[in-house]
C-alpha cells in the first residue's frame, strides 16, 4: 500500500518542514495544528517561523494545491506526531517528561485511523513513549490491532503499524539536513521499520537505519546528551579560566590544535529544545546511573547566573567610572535572544532567561537587540535595533552570535561582558 495522504501533527520548526518536504514530492499533506493563527498563516502560502528557504516551498506547496492546514485531523495513510515534549510542572529537582501532547495528538487522530496506517512519533521522547503512545491508541480503538511489546509473535498481523523516528536536523539548516541526513527507523515491529523506511525514502536521500523504538528513542537523546556534556566542559573551563586570568578563547584554540583534542565553545548557557532538555529525559529514568549527564545539565543550566553575576560587576564597574550616575541611571544591552545564532527560536534561551533575569533584578534600563525577532509581547525589557543599543547603552553583554553582530564588531561602549568570544 502506497502513502498517497500523509497528516503531519504539530506544525512547528520540525512538523511544518517534514510536511513541506512531502507536499514537494506531490504527496497530498494535511498538515495540523491546534494554533489558528499557524493554520490560517500556512493555508495562505506563508509561514510563521523564521527557517531558510521553507517559505519558498510552503508557498509553492499550497500554491499547486498538495499542502493545507487544519485543526482537526482527517483520514491519511500516514501520520507523523511532532508535538513538543515539555517537563511536568511539578517543582522536581529532576525535570520528568510530560507526554500529554503526544497523548493528546494520539487521540486526536484515533477517530480517523483505518486498517493499513502507519502512525510515527517524530517527537523526541523517554524510552518507552512509543509503546505509550500505540497503547493510547489501543485503547482508543479496540476495533483496530495494535503493536505491543507484549506481543511475543512479531510476526502476527496488525492494522496499524507503529514506529519512532526522531528528527535530527540543525536549526537554520532544517531544509537540507532533512532530505540528506541518515534516519533512525524504530519499528515496533519489523513491518513497522519496512513501511516507515518506505515513507521517508519519499524524500530521504540518506540511509534508513532500522532498530527497535526503545533504541531509536534513547539515540536521541544519547546525541543530545553528549553534545551537552561537551558543551558544559567549555563552559566549566571558561569560568575556571575567568578565576585564573587565562583567555579561554585563546586556550581553547590552542589545545584544539592537538590532532585528538575538538573542544565545543562556551557561550552563556545552552538553549533549544533539544540539547537543554532531553538530557533530562535520560536522568529521570535512571537517576541513579547518571551522574555525569546530571552533572553536565547541572554546570550548563548554572552558566547563565554567572553571566548575570558578571553583568552586574560591570555596572558597577561602570558607576564608579562615573560617579555622577545612580544605578537607575545605567542602561544595560543584550545582544540576542535566541537559544543559537541566526534563528529566531526563543525556547530555553539561556539569552532570553538572561535578558528576563537582568529585568528583574536591574532597577535601571534593559533593552535588547534581536534581529530575527520582530516584536515581543509582555516582556519587561525593550526590543530595539542595533544602532540604538550602541547609542543608549553603558553596559553590553553579548548573548548569541548572530551574524549581524560579527558584522558589525565591537561596540563603542564603556563595558561589555563577550560570551561568545567574537568581541
Amino acid at each position: 500500500m502506497s502513502f498517497e495522504t500523509v497528516s503531519v501533527v504539530g506544525l512547528g520548526y520540525i512538523g511544518l518542514p517534514t510536511a513541506a518536504m512531502f507536499a514537494s514530492r506531490k504527496k497530498q499533506v494535511i498538515g495540523v495544528d491546534v494554533n489558528q493563527n499557524a493554520v490560517d498563516t500556512i493555508n495562505r502560502g506563508e509561514i510563521h517561523i523564521v527557517e531558510p528557504e521553507l517559505d519558498m516551498i510552503v508557498h509553492a506547496a499550497v500554491k499547486e494545491g498538495y499542502l493545507k492546514a487544519v485543526t482537526v485531523p482527517e483520514p491519511a495513510d500516514a501520520f507523523l506526531i511532532a508535538v513538543p515534549t515539555p517537563f511536568k510542572d511539578n517543582g522536581s529537582e529532576i525535570p520528568e517528561p510530560d507526554l500529554r501532547y503526544i497523548e493528546a495528538a494520539s487521540k486526536a487522530i484515533a477517530p480517523v485511523l483505518k486498517k493499513g496506517d502507519l502512525v510515527i512519533l517524530e517527537s523526541t521522547s523517554p524510552v518507552g513513549a512509543t509503546e505509550q503512545m500505540a497503547a493510547w491508541l489501543a485503547e482508543a480503538r479496540t476495533d483496530l490491532s495494535f503493536p505491543s511489546v507484549h506481543n511475543e509473535n512479531t510476526k502476527a498481523a496488525i492494522d496499524i503499524n507503529i514506529a519512532h523516528c526522531p528528527e535530527r536536523v540543525l536549526p537554520g539548516h532544517v531544509v537540507r539536513e532533512l532530505v540528506e541526513n541518515d534516519r533512525v527507523i524504530g519499528g515496533m515491529t519489523p513491518n513497522c521499520s519496512a513501511r516507515a523506511i518506505e515513507l521517508y525514502k519519499t524524500f530521504v536521500e540518506g540511509d534508513c537505519v532500522v532498530t527497535n523504538a526503545r533504541t531509536a528513542e534513547m539515540a536521541k537523546l544519547t546525541e543530545n546528551s553528549c553534545r551537552d556534556v561537551q558543551i558544559a566542559f567549555a563552559n566549566e573551563l571558561s569560568i575556571i579560566c575567568d578565576k585564573l586570568d587565562i583567555d579561554v578563547w585563546e586556550l581553547i584554540s590552542l589545545a584544539n590544535r592537538h590532532p585528538r583534542i575538538n573542544i565545543l565553545q562556551p557561550g552563556p548557557g545552552v538553549g533549544g529544545h533539544c540539547i537543554a532538555v532531553d538530557p533530562w529525559f535520560i536522568v529521570s529514568q535512571t537517576p541513579e546511573h547518571s551522574r555525569l549527564i546530571h552533572t553536565a545539565r547541572n554546570v550548563n543550566d548554572s552558566k547563565p547566573q554567572w553571566v548575570i553575576d558578571k553583568v552586574k560587576i560591570s555596572i558597577f564597574d561602570h558607576i564608579k567610572a562615573n560617579p555622577n550616575k545612580r544605578i537607575e541611571d545605567v542602561t544595560v544591552a543584550c545582544f540576542g535572544l535566541a537559544f543559537k545564532p541566526d534563528i529566531d527560536d526563543l525556547r530555553e534561551s539561556p539569552a532570553m532567561n538572561i535578558a528576563r533575569k537582568l529585568a528583574a533584578d536591574h532597577t535601571g534600563r534593559i533593552i535588547a537587540v534581536e534581529p530575527n525577532v520582530l516584536n515581543l509581547e509582555n516582556e519587561c525589557f525593550e526590543l530595539v535595533d542595533l544602532s540604538t543599543a550602541e547609542q543608549e547603552a553603558d553596559v553590553a553583554v553579548l548573548l548569541v552570535d548572530h551574524k549581524e553582530f560579527k558584522a558589525n564588531g565591537k561596540p563603542n561602549i564603556s563595558e561589555t561582558v563577550d560570551t561568545k568570544g567574537i568581541w
